[in-house]
């Protein structure tokens, strides 16, 4: 168990299912309280927190609106009283041939997935500053290094979450906030695999194992699981020193 968790508080967005339900179940098994935040129903993840021992609250909020995440925000600090984990996990993965991407598409994908990290994140970067003491972190993707295509406007939100990252871990280091992303790979979660399969594969589950075998150096299909040790080491004392920086959790699939 990582150093450093017991009784803090974590706000984790797109934590209904996949890999934010994931990194809630384990930050409340390292001790932390948890509010769930996702548009989606988040009382099966506040079970889980709540089996670990820990509080939990959700509340449902649109990350891409400025409104609901303010209204979030005053909700959690009502509940907690203040936060010191902040993981943003809401995102979309749509896979769009370019010559159909609309500025109504690409809006809607950036909002949410850029839009959110930075509105979620500025929530409640002024009270981390005011005790001195923060975690973020932020989910990219290792497919920002692959060669894949229809996912103009996802690759951009992903690797602008990057950008974000190192630019916000700049401004909030002299504040005892350390800022830092998760990439991981092809994730088997319910928005990638609730997309159909690229062509020449019958299912999700065949192309998923097609990307372990032929691109990973750790031949097998990734899942939420393979994911919670990043973060748990990320939101301690142990990375007390590490900033700005992404970290790949994908199996090999992308060096850098």
């Amino acid at each position: 168990m990582a150093k450093g968790h017991k009784d803090k508080v974590a706000v984790i967005t797109g934590a209904a299912n996949g890999i934010g339900q994931a990194f809630a179940k384990r930050l409340a098994e390292d001790g932390v309280d948890v509010a769930v935040v996702d548009i989606a129903d988040g009382s099966a993840t506040v079970k889980l927190v709540q089996a670990a021992g820990r509080q939990a609250i959700y509340i449902k909020c649109d990350v891409s609106s400025e409104e609901s995440v303010a209204a979030m925000a005053k909700q959690v600090n009502a509940k907690f009283s203040h936060v010191d984990i902040v993981a943003n996990c809401a995102g979309i993965f749509p896979q769009i041939p370019l010559e159909k991407v609309t500025y109504a598409e690409w809006r809607r994908i950036i909002g949410t997935n850029l839009d959110g990290t930075f509105l979620v994140s500025m929530a409640f970067v002024p009270g981390m500053k005011a005790r001195g003491w923060g975690r973020i972190v932020n989910l990219s993707s290792s497919t920002v290094g692959s060669v894949v295509t229809g996912f103009v406007p996802y690759v951009t939100s992903k690797l602008g979450i990057v950008g974000f990252t190192r630019a916000l871990a700049s401004e909030l280091g002299p504040f005892g906030i350390t800022v830092n992303a998760i990439q991981p790979g092809l994730t088997v979660t319910p928005g990638a695999t609730s997309r159909p399969p690229r062509a020449g594969f019958a299912t999700m589950d065949d192309e998923f194992a097609d990307v372990a075998n032929r691109f990973q150096a750790i031949k097998r299909v990734e899942t939420p699981a393979d994911l919670v040790g990043a973060v748990s080491f990320l939101t301690g004392d142990d990375a007390a020193f590490i900033t700005g920086q992404t970290l790949n959790v994908d199996g090999g699939r992308v060096r850098t």
